[in-house]
């Protein structure tokens, strides 16, 4: 794999890119923000280790930008460890945060685990499904409102389409915090809450669909 490392901090870049390269992946480097988007928009990448407190451009906005062209899977790594920021980070697209500091191997497996969810969300034959003026093609990851495309994050890509697969079936916070978000994942139920209330938002009047089940979870109806 080719992985970018993005750290305004040599001496962190190089630990991880020790253990990238003795992983058998291939290790790029970036020094802030605005080279990493650079960088993204000339090559890609099959992941992204990016720091949040950066000179320039932060790690949030890099990322922002990087969504805006690039489906790549995205860890953050930072020192700022309250909630807040951590759903912030999945609000903007990220699909793993971890706390400096931290133990290589333990980026290791994440990555290792981002990648494999990654690629267990792209379905390899063409599935598209309409539900009225809602369109969603599974393979492409595309999702249209009435003919217009909508640009949602990975996370409300992936919890959609979720959804959808398990039409009419009940999903509990906690199963969808498993199946989505890996069964690793050290969020809440408020996690879930946050990801609906932004996929009922961009879906507009076809949130009737996601139903909300009071002291359970949700489940796609259509």
């Amino acid at each position: 794999m080719k992985i970018l490392i993005v750290d305004d901090e040599k001496m962190i870049r190089n630990v991880l890119r020790e253990y990238v390269e003795f992983e058998g992946n291939e290790a790029y480097e970036a020094e802030d923000g605005l080279q990493a988007v650079r960088m993204c928009k000339e090559n890609d990448y099959d992941l992204i280790l990016m720091d949040v407190m950066m000179p320039g451009l932060d790690g949030f906005s890099a990322v922002k930008e990087i969504r805006k062209t690039k489906d790549i899977p995205v860890i953050m790594l930072s020192a700022r460890g309250e909630e807040y920021d951590k759903l912030f980070g999945f609000e903007v697209g990220a699909d793993d945060y971890v706390t400096k500091p931290f133990s290589p191997k333990e980026v290791m497996a994440r990555i290792a685990a981002v990648t494999k969810r990654h690629r267990a969300g792209s379905p390899p034959s063409r599935e598209i499904v309409k539900f009225e003026g809602l369109e969603i093609d599974m393979a492409g990851r595309n999702v249209y409102v009435d003919g217009e495309k909508l640009e949602l994050t990975p996370k409300e890509y992936e919890l959609l389409f979720y959804l959808v697969k398990n039409n009419g079936i009940a999903l509990s916070r906690e199963k969808l915090l498993s199946d989505v978000w890996g069964f690793d994942f050290f969020g809440d139920d408020r996690t879930v809450d946050t990801h609906i209330k932004m996929l009922r938002s961009s879906l507009k009047g076809y949130r009737k669909f996601i139903v909300t089940l009071r002291g359970l979870g949700y489940k796609f109806e259509a």
